[in-house]
């Protein structure tokens, strides 16, 4: 795609984004220091790009807590800048969110239209993000998503994979459940609405994409062990029992039909994205 322009280089979905599309430009701190915005929209209108993502994001959740000042800056003044730049230009800006925006309650998947209710700093400014993208007045879009892995960066399963190998039992909380989503699926779905997007001035909005089927913590560790044969039982614990500084949603189960319909894009078999990325971390099947 030509005249793409990805910030967040050094993140899971900026490195997946500059694997899938090479001709990119991809700009990391160096280049693009989200912690000084106005600056970085200001490079923004000298680049003249033709489409916008936004991999850049504070994901440190528990830290979030204790730098409330930072996690804003990133999450919800810097996102509503560039969408600005963006629509200066004319271009598409596409921003990526997450579950924790949701109060995690229930057992149903939540659509986009379900009522929000962050349980700490970090999903607040996720929110406030969004909300900042969608008031800039340009062609947008937002995609929540969730549980994200990759052989990139620090994730959940390369956690699950390093603690398998020391240890033959490990505690996982059971009581959260959600959709791993594999970034390289994350960032082709980017790619593919950002494509209509341009063709379609139309096209933008509020999306869920996660990965299927949804599954608990406990269930994802198994999961991994298995593909990866490490002998490391999993027992079950409740949330309470690994209590961490931010609070997590329990239901992190996301409705994504809406993306399928504008977009046709459908939820992807995270398993089968698993066993891709043991591959690509050397743990043969």
């Amino acid at each position: 795609m030509t005249g793409l322009l990805v910030l967040g280089r050094s993140g899971q979905l900026g490195q997946a984004l500059a694997r899938l599309a090479p001709e990119a430009t991809v700009w990391g701190r160096a280049e693009a220091d989200l912690s000084e915005p106005q600056a970085v929209a200001a490079r923004i209108q000298a680049l003249r790009p033709q489409v916008i993502i936004n991999a850049s994001a504070y994901t440190a959740v528990d830290r979030a807590e204790s730098e409330p000042e930072a996690a804003a800056m990133l999450n919800a003044t810097a996102p509503g800048l560039l969408a600005g730049a963006a629509a200066d230009l004319g271009i598409p800006f596409l921003h990526v969110s997450t579950d924790y925006v949701f109060d995690g309650t229930g057992d149903n998947a939540r659509d986009e239209d379900a009522p929000t209710g962050p349980l700490g700093v970090y999903g607040q400014t996720k929110l406030e993000g969004e909300g900042r993208v969608a008031a800039c007045g340009g062609q947008w879009a937002v995609m929540r998503t969730s549980w994200v892995f990759s052989p990139d960066g620090a994730n959940f399963v390369k956690t699950m994979l390093r603690l398998g190998a020391e240890r033959d039992r490990i505690n996982v909380v059971a009581d959260q459940v959600g959709g791993p989503t594999a970034a390289h699926r994350i960032a082709a779905a980017l790619l593919e609405m950002a494509r209509q997007m341009q063709a379609d001035r139309g096209k933008g909005g509020l999306y869920h994409f996660s990965g299927a089927p949804d599954v608990s913590w406990a269930d994802f560790a198994r999961r991994i062990f298995a593909r990866a044969g490490l002998d490391c039982a999993v027992q079950d614990i409740p949330g309470s029992d690994y209590p961490t500084p931010a609070r997590r949603p329990a239901n992190s189960r996301l409705d994504c039909s809406r993306i399928a319909r504008d977009f046709g894009i459908a939820r992807p078999d995270w398993q089968a994205d698993l066993d891709q990325v043991l591959t690509q971390l050397g743990y043969a099947r």
